[in-house]
């Protein structure tokens, strides 16, 4: 994605959490050295309406970003807002921000986590926001190879599951101990995506890296999911 290889746009935005201090330095135009480039929005894709007619929700994305410098974690943590950081448990500051609500994981080398977005649009602008507070900061910050790294997504089929069946005749691509767990762990290899099922008919799918993978996981399941409904 070329745009998000540029450095990051230089704008005050009343959701970055800075002490009175830095945001009274933003405001008298003490950023204006910084780098800046056009903006870019990330749109999320459109899907067609499915087979099924159902289109698992999405609840929480998982982002990476390469910062492409150096940072210094302690500096980080004092001078930010909602940033914690306690080396002998964690080697990264955990910051959170609350539009979009997120949190971040950012590491010694350069790389941040955002999880807790609900779309790659709000994780796209959250991993901006973390860069931009960082950069204000005095880090070179660029904003390198941003991806999405997992989707978590939910569903309901509205019919209840004979589990231990669907256990029975695939096991080779299932784990099912209602001891630890009450769900079947189902793992698709091609998308690679794990769907938890329960008997209610709820369906939970993690590991995807896009919404089109979530649709084509969940209408390759679905059939199998009829095949073992509880009449």
């Amino acid at each position: 994605m070329e745009a998000s290889r540029r450095s990051l746009e230089v704008v005050d935005d009343p959701n970055c959490l800075l002490h009175t201090e830095e945001a009274e330095a933003c405001a008298s135009g003490s950023t204006a050295n910084l780098p800046s480039t056009s903006s870019f929005t990330f749109v999320n894709p459109v899907l067609p309406a499915t087979d099924s007619g159902i289109i698992p929700k999405v609840h929480n994305v998982v982002s990476s970003v390469d910062l492409g410098c150096k940072l210094d974690l302690l500096k980080i943590a004092l001078r930010l807002r909602n940033a914690e950081y306690n080396p002998k448990r964690f080697h990264a500051v955990i910051m959170r921000i609350l539009q979009p609500r997120t949190a971040a994981l950012i590491f010694r080398s350069g790389k941040i986590v955002v999880t807790g977005a609900r779309s790659e649009t709000d994780a796209h602008l959250a991993a901006r926001k973390y860069a931009r507070l960082i950069q204000k900061l005095g880090f070179d910050v660029k904003f390198i190879d941003f991806k999405i790294q997992n989707m978590v997504a939910s569903c309901d089929v509205k019919f209840p599951i004979q589990i231990e069946n669907l256990y029975t005749s695939h096991c080779q691509f299932s784990s099912y101990e209602p001891e630890l767990f009450p769900g079947l762990i189902y793992r698709l290899v091609q998308p690679r995506v794990v769907l938890l099922i329960f008997v209610s008919g709820k369906i939970v799918l993690t590991g995807a890296k896009g919404r089109g993978e979530l649709k084509e996981s969940f209408e390759n399941m679905y059939p199998i999911l009829k095949a073992f409904r509880k009449l």
